[in-house]
């Protein structure tokens, strides 16, 4: 199996180290490509430090694949798609990684035959704890399916949803890895607060935050469940509890992810308003 990514940014490393890190795809079958200007240097050096080809020609990256990860930035990523366009076969699949790109949008500059997959990951795939979903056109199959999830899932967890549905798993799974590491920060500089010191009370609180999420997945239990047992009548916790509630700490993370996920929708809007693309398809033209 054969893989192109197109853009060579931090997921772009994430993904391609983490097909090579599970054996999913050889590091030889990987090709990675990115503009040839100051600063993609070191993002193209990942990709070359473990095996992988790489090229500054789109064109050339796609050609030969059987599938093409397209991990441009979302301004830059309409001019991406009409570049390869004409280079897609009936029987590459395509996988956006692009923020808030609905599959219309996407489809647009390319051949009515492409097969087209919207997917959002996140950065946790380096490690193979990667967490997503994903929606595809009509012209992929179930076949296809299993393909692009059999690639995911090699670096994480993996579900279709309805494309209505992506722009929230943007704002949930694809930034939460940010909001997690401020949380684990956070933890961290309380400890040094209350006398601990740093090194420590980091992998106190890195090791908290592992620990818990293990207990919700491996005990099923409600995560509102699992509090309770920790808060003892009276204690520590339960004060502890309080104190985030008081300061609203729920409703600063729904907020968060419902920002993401509204921000999420303007950078598409955005980008189609400076490429001056419409939300739909442009009618074929008769022969």
């Amino acid at each position: 199996m054969k893989i192109s990514i197109v853009g060579a940014g931090k997921m772009a490393i994430a993904l391609a180290k983490g097909l090579v890190r599970t054996n999913t795809v050889k590091a030889e079958n990987i090709v990675g490509s990115a503009p040839d200007r100051l600063g993609m240097a070191n993002q193209l050096h990942a990709f070359r430090a473990q095996g992988s080809k790489i090229t500054h020609d789109n064109k050339e990256c796609v050609k030969g694949s059987d599938v093409v990860f397209l991990m441009t930035k979302g301004v830059h990523s309409l001019g991406v798609l009409r570049e390869i366009s004409a280079e897609l076969s009936p029987e590459q699949i395509l996988v956006s990684v692009i923020a808030g790109f609905p599959l219309t949008l996407i489809c647009e500059p390319l051949p009515t035959h492409a097969k087209v997959v919207r997917s959002m990951p996140n950065t946790p795939m380096l490690v193979g704890q990667g967490a997503g979903c994903y929606s595809a056109n009509g012209n992929v199959g179930e076949d296809d399916k299993k393909l692009v999830e059999k690639l995911f899932a090699s670096c994480g967890f993996i579900h279709e949803v309805p494309e209505m549905l992506m722009d929230a798993v943007c704002g949930l799974s694809g930034s939460g890895p940010a909001y997690v590491y401020v949380f684990i920060e956070s933890m961290t500089d309380g400890g040094v607060r209350m006398g601990l010191p740093r090194e420590l009370a980091a992998k106190l609180a890195v090791q908290t935050v592992l620990g818990s999420a293990m207990m919700v997945s491996e005990t099923t239990e409600h995560p509102s469940k699992l509090k309770d047992d920790v808060c003892s009548p009276g204690g520590s916790t339960i004060a502890a509890i309080h104190t985030l509630d008081t300061a609203g700490f729920r409703g600063l993370i729904i907020d968060a992810v419902r920002n993401a996920t509204l921000r999420t929708t303007e950078l598409a809007m955005e980008a189609r308003d400076k490429n001056g693309y419409s939300a739909q398809r442009k009618p074929e033209k008769a022969d």
